[in-house]
């Protein structure tokens, strides 16, 4: 039996908080709903019936309607209100309860995990409040459904990863909708507990990998000797031992005090009809325009550009894709395409990103096929003004110039006016999404 990992860190207590079916709770809070009583269902009902439920009202799962289906695939039998997505409103609503957090905790002490899940940093606070960790959890979710209406759920853990899978795993089946985990009952209770995918950072592939070497569990991943681990998951396997055992060494100082090596600034899109080469090309060209207007606007320079293609599939595709040994090795080799293309210099010139877009379009994708996604990224960016970045011995400062404020007016003029009161002529070809992707939020109805 392999032995357990030492925590490296002292003893601590950590809230999850997640908000209970968070864009449906939103809704049913505007219409005057009990947000865990009505049938509600958020999706776009101007898309076709394969269009994905962003949400599904806790009343909804109770019927065996799961999070994140398709619509076509709700039973007919049950009787529902379908409302469009409203992002701006959710992400409004999701500022509102952070100032619900801020009344009880200070901001260092909260990690933003999602527009509906946060972690918390209480150790400090019990004393202030004179009461245990899970009554403070306690009061804080309270204080959201007392302000906003809308139910949480609540995880307490010694650690982050426990927090976490009290949340997911023991509160969402408890009554109360509060769970607790220390290393002790988390391994007592949760090492038998199946499937393996309900587990933070334990995603299907993941789950196959394991399950081929006889691994079903937890319990087993910390008694599996830790070679065969670490042959099959690099240095992965380290986070998948340690959080087997139930320890997680990562503080919230830690996530407070970490700063990425690298930077990107990407878009992308999945078209809801297929383009051929010549559509996907305009709608490439016009998120090109886009970025490199992002960059200017955050005041970032790009080292290069990458683009990704995924094509529409086959019947015959779709159907064999589930045979293949690796079926997303399949996909990045056989349906999908990309490149990468550096710069001299960094740069935000929508001329260099723009011609750098197409020449990867026109030389990567294959002009027999239909495009259904597309992702555009400026990768290693950094600063303006950051140290080292060399200029070019080939600029035209006054054409530099002039073609920088002319970026800067026409951010100018969406910020004021909207995305969509500046457009080109190109926008509003058939082929165009521009207008639609403006009013949008994450790819969905922005609700504005």
């Amino acid at each position: 039996m392999a032995d357990a990992p030492v925590a490296r860190t002292s003893q601590r207590q950590y809230l999850c908080i997640d908000l209970k079916s968070f864009y449906a709770s939103v809704e049913c809070v505007e219409r005057g709903l009990d947000p865990l009583a009505a049938r509600l269902v958020v999706a776009d009902p101007t898309r076709t019936e394969k269009t994905i439920c962003l949400a599904v009202s806790p009343a909804m799962k109770a019927l065996g309607v799961r999070n994140r289906c398709r619509v076509f695939e709700i039973p007919q039998t049950i009787d529902y209100v379908m409302v469009p997505p409203r992002m701006a409103l959710y992400m409004e609503r999701s500022c509102d309860i952070y100032a619900v957090y801020l009344r009880w905790i200070a901001p260092e002490d909260i990690h933003v995990y999602s527009i509906d899940e946060a972690f918390m940093d209480v150790t400090g606070y019990l004393d202030l409040y004179g009461c245990s960790a899970r009554e403070l959890g306690e009061r804080i979710r309270e204080d959201v459904v007392r302000t906003t209406g809308i139910p949480a759920t609540c995880g307490l853990g010694t650690n982050l990863y426990l927090a976490k899978t009290a949340l997911d795993i023991t509160a969402k089946h408890s009554p109360g909708f509060f769970g607790e985990l220390d290393e002790e009952t988390y391994r007592a209770t949760l090492w038998d507990h199946r499937p393996i995918t309900d587990f933070w950072r334990v995603g299907p592939g993941i789950a196959e990998r394991l399950s081929a070497m006889g691994i079903h569990t937890m319990g087993q991943v910390a008694t599996y000797p830790q070679e065969p681990l670490y042959q099959e998951f690099g240095v992965d396997a380290e986070i998948l031992i340690d959080h087997a055992w139930g320890v997680e060494p990562v503080t919230m100082a830690d996530i407070k005090a970490y700063r990425s090596g690298s930077h990107s600034v990407s878009t992308a899109q999945v078209l809801g009809c297929s383009r051929g080469f010549d559509g996907a090309r305009i709608i490439c060209r016009a998120m090109a325009d886009a970025l490199a207007l992002d960059l200017v606007e955050q005041r970032l320079v790009a080292s290069g550009v990458s683009l990704f293609a995924g094509y529409d599939l086959s019947p015959e595709e779709r159907a064999g894709i589930s045979d293949r040994s690796d079926p997303r090795a399949w996909y990045r080799a056989v349906a999908s395409t990309g490149g990468i293309e550096r710069f001299l210099v960094p740069t935000n010139s929508r001329e260099q990103v723009l011609a750098a877009t197409t020449r990867l379009f026109d030389a990567n994708v294959d002009a027999s096929r239909k495009v259904h996604r597309l992702g555009l990224t400026a990768v290693a960016v950094l600063p303006e003004d950051a140290s080292g970045v060399q200029g070019s011995l080939f600029a035209t400062p006054e054409a530099d110039a002039r073609e920088r404020r002319r970026q800067e007016a026409i951010s100018a003029v969406k910020r004021k006016f909207g995305k969509n009161s500046l457009l080109k002529g190109v926008d509003l070809l058939p082929e165009a999404t521009t207008r639609e992707r403006n009013l949008q939020i994450g790819g969905h109805r922005s609700g504005e």
